[in-house]
């Protein structure tokens, strides 16, 4: 459905204008459909990037103010959200050795199981919601590095 039907708004400024709103609307679109995905693992979006980023780092610990420069939302309450993380197991926490105010932060086998069974649906999900062609999501990551550029 195109953008002037989903927000019932059949004028914009300008191209560029229409474009940013578009995007803002997909965004929310995809971040919508995402939690829903995660719902099932009992899990959100942000605390799956934090498992991710975990995951990328494994087996060395990292900071959770790592992780945090990592995220995909800035503005995420990493303390907050690893604590939740460490009540379902999938996340362990220790004292820095080299900084006493900082901590190190590993994913534990129970996090490495979860994202295992998830890569499989994952691919499929991601596939599904973007629809578009393999050709065509490189072109659209590509626009998207360009307007960040």
């Amino acid at each position: 459905m195109k953008i002037e039907e989903e927000i019932k708004q059949p004028k914009f400024r300008n191209a560029h204008h229409k474009a940013v709103l578009n995007l803002l609307f997909t965004a929310g679109w995809v971040q919508g459909l995402n939690n829903e995905f995660f719902k099932e693992f009992g899990i959100t979006g942000t605390q799956f990037n934090i498992l991710r980023i975990l995951r990328g780092h494994h087996p060395e610990n990292i900071s959770a103010k790592e992780i945090k420069s990592r995220m995909l939302d800035k503005n995420s309450d990493v303390s907050r959200l690893l604590d939740r993380l460490i009540a379902k197991k999938y996340v362990q926490k220790a004292q820095c050795k080299s900084d006493k105010r900082a901590s190190d932060v590993m994913i534990t086998k129970e996090g490495l199981k979860l994202l295992k069974s998830l890569d499989n649906k994952m691919d499929n999900t991601d596939s599904k919601i973007i629809g578009l062609t393999t050709k065509e999501a490189n072109q659209l990551s590509d626009l998207l590095d360009k307007c960040r550029a």
